[in-house]
């Protein structure tokens, strides 16, 4: 009896744990997802300016080797390394005393041909008045004529070979073919200088100074790309061209623009780029021909830009995305193609249309396919501006 008693206790026990637990089930409902609060904006589309840079470097705009047009031993020298210099100044003085003795040489050989000369037109003279009597032949006469003309070559040779010779002692002299700052690598005081191809020292133009940098083809057309709407020649100074700034290797901005001036005629066949060459002034001299710089382009914008917040856009990999609201409530990933930054915002170049709607705050944890409880906010709201980039990208 004790034995069927605990029984009965015990799965009384269980009937009552087993009626509490289902009970318990039955009545729980289950919880619905909640929505992922996420700020989002439309995108909008509008002309933007850009910022187009490019890595250059400054050239002296006229840039010359001096050489000795005579060869010889240098014996003075009439500058400092790195002086400015006047065109017709003197800059060395050559060794003349073997063109010194070629003049005295030619001038002595000028004056026995003058001489000869003179000779030949008295012995002339004399024998015309013989002919004039027939005491001497026709050709005899004829050969005196002969004789004085080839005196009178030998003359005009002679006269010229002093000439040349007078030449080359004034070319003992070096100047200046230009006005500029000489180099600092000078041949020094004893070097014998061969005429025509021993470099003395290198003067270049300083104010202005000539920039070249390169861009792609697309950059190019982009550039043109009003002309080319509009139907403009561009072989002609009627396609206004943007202008440029320049700013140094230590991040300073250059305080002067600059114009671009010219163009290669073809694109690089091994880079595919195209050489543009633009001239700023330089009148304080800080600017050095060798100097690499960043080359800004002023005043150029796209047209019909579609801009995304840089805010609203992830990376993976190589690959960039956005996340969009979709018609039904719910994030969707689209890929895009970006260009030019510009301000807070990056152009968009492929992977999004002015209808989208597009997230910019709540990404951390958001995926796609999420539903989603949308806030519409402005740029001026999350404080975005469209200002031209300042930010300097090499597009070597």
């Amino acid at each position: 009896m004790y034995l069927w008693k605990n029984t009965g206790s015990l799965l009384a026990a269980t009937v009552l744990l087993a009626s509490l637990f289902l009970g318990g089930c039955g009545s729980q409902e289950t919880p619905q997802a909640s929505k992922t609060q996420v700020k989002a904006m439309k995108i909008f589309q509008q002309d933007t300016p850009v910022a187009y840079n490019y890595p250059g470097h400054l050239q002296g705009k006229e840039e010359v080797q001096v050489h000795a047009r005579v060869s010889g031993s240098i014996l003075e020298k009439y500058f400092h390394g790195g002086d400015y210099v006047y065109a017709g100044q003197p800059l060395y003085k050559l060794d003349s005393r073997q063109y010194e003795t070629a003049v005295i040489s030619a001038q002595a050989e000028l004056s026995k041909a003058e001489s000869n000369l003179r000779n030949a037109r008295e012995e002339l003279e004399r024998y015309e008045t013989l002919w004039k009597d027939r005491a001497v032949s026709e050709q005899t006469l004829t050969n005196k004529r002969a004789d004085v003309e080839g005196y009178m070559a030998t003359v005009a040779a002679e006269q010229a070979a002093v000439r040349k010779a007078q030449e080359n002692l004034d070319d003992t002299i070096v100047y200046a073919p230009m006005s500029g700052r000489v180099s600092v690598d000078d041949v020094a005081v004893g070097t014998y200088a061969t005429a025509g191809t021993t470099n003395l020292v290198t003067v270049g133009t300083m104010d202005p100074i000539d920039v070249q940098f390169s861009v792609s083809e697309t950059e190019y057309l982009n550039l043109l790309a009003e002309a080319m709407e509009t139907g403009a020649d561009i072989r002609h100074d009627n396609t206004p061209l943007p202008r440029i700034k320049i700013n140094l290797s230590n991040g300073k901005e250059y305080p002067f623009e600059g114009n671009i001036v010219t163009a290669d005629r073809a694109l690089s066949t091994n880079a595919g780029s195209l050489t543009i060459k633009a001239t700023i002034p330089n009148p304080q001299g800080i600017l050095l021909p060798g100097m690499f710089v960043q080359v800004h382009l002023v005043g150029v914008k796209t047209n019909n830009a579609i801009l995304v917040p840089q805010r609203a856009v992830q990376q993976l990999l190589d690959e960039s995305f956005v996340l969009v609201v979709g018609e039904d409530g719910k994030s969707i990933s689209k890929n895009v193609k970006l260009g030019e930054k510009v301000g807070s915002y990056y152009i968009v170049e492929k992977g999004l249309t002015p209808a989208d709607v597009v997230i910019v705050e709540g990404l951390s944890n958001l995926q796609t396919g999420q539903e989603i409880d949308v806030t519409m906010v402005t740029p001026e709201e999350m404080g975005f501006s469209i200002t031209e980039s300042t930010e300097i990208t090499d597009k070597s």
